[in-house]
Order: C-alpha cells, then structure tokens, then sequence
C-alpha cells in the first residue's frame, strides 16, 4: 500500500516539497489550541467524521511521526 503522504507529493517526495510539508505542519501546530484527541472524538462524535476517515486520518498520522524521527 502506498503511503498517502507520499502520494499526496506526487510519489516523487524531494526536499522541497518535505520542506515545505514541515513548515506548513509548524504553522498549523503553533495556532492550533486545545486537546487534539479531544477534538478529533468531537468530529467523531457528532458524525462529521467517519470511522473510515479516521483510520485515514490515524494511518497517515503514524506515517508522518515514522518521517519526523
């Protein structure tokens, strides 16, 4: 199964677009407030969130935190 964080970068991930992701993801983290497992049983909860999208969501979460090592 192909990772979609890659795929989300075209499959061909170079140092720009990494770069790029992770400056976007800096930005997103120091204006985000509150509990974040908090927020995403929220969504789930009030049904703006599929199971499926959080499985999604929870896949390309691990993904990610595996690059950031």
């Amino acid at each position: 199964m192909a990772s979609p964080i890659f795929s989300l970068l075209g499959n061909q991930a170079n140092n720009s677009s990494m770069n790029n992701l992770l400056s976007q993801f800096q930005a997103f983290k120091s204006t985000f407030q509150g509990n974040p497992k908090a927020q995403v049983q929220q969504l789930l909860n009030s049904g703006r969130m599929t199971q499926s999208q959080f499985n999604q969501l929870s896949q390309m979460a691990n993904q990610f935190q595996q690059m950031l090592k």
